[in-house]
């Protein structure tokens, strides 16, 4: 099982690469999606996961299915976005905290757009457009930017470090991390 790389390694701060639509099916692929989605299963709190985070450089991204609308019945499942782009934003903008499980564990407010629309492959090669307001709209953005090479903390005022043992139970820190 790949560890989740931290925001000292290099890789981390590279470009991922396009995933050709030829290779959405092959054991590569499906095996960076498979090491993906077990690195983030192993963490409580995670929202999202990006390939750069296990020290892949392709172009994909996965939704926590625990932070989907539909999951009241623990129905849903993960979303996978392999090649995404915003294609589409609102043009007004939140500020929001955030913490990443790259950046273990700082917060930090940075601003995002409200709602955001992202065009993508799913893993079985099919074209998909999700457009989503909210915590997934923020995960849209902050997964973007692990795409891009950017951390939050490149972009976030405020950010502040507040390990687990200096969260109580009065106040836990219910943050989802991207």
């Amino acid at each position: 099982m790949k560890e989740i790389l931290q925001k000292d390694e290099a890789l981390l701060r590279k470009s991922a690469r396009e995933v050709k639509p030829e290779e959405i099916s092959s054991e590569y692929i499906r095996g960076v999606i498979r090491d993906m989605k077990g690195a983030m299963d192993k963490e409580e709190d995670a929202a999202a996961i990006a390939a750069p985070q296990i020290g892949e450089l392709v172009r994909i991204f996965i939704i926590s299915k625990h932070i989907l609308p539909n999951n009241q019945e623990g129905l849903a499942k993960d979303l996978v976005f392999i090649n995404p782009k915003l294609i589409k934003h609102s043009k007004k903008t939140k500020v929001v905290e955030e913490g990443c499980l790259s950046v273990r564990w700082l917060y930090g407010d940075v601003e995002r757009f409200e709602k955001a629309t992202v065009e993508a492959y799913d893993e079985n090669g099919k074209r998909i457009v999700y457009g989503a307001s909210g915590v997934i709209a923020q995960a849209f953005q902050h997964e973007l930017d692990h795409l891009d090479g950017v951390l939050f903390i490149d972009k976030a005022d405020n950010v502040r470090d507040i390990p687990p043992e200096s969260q109580s139970e009065d106040n836990p820190k219910e943050l989802l991390h991207d």
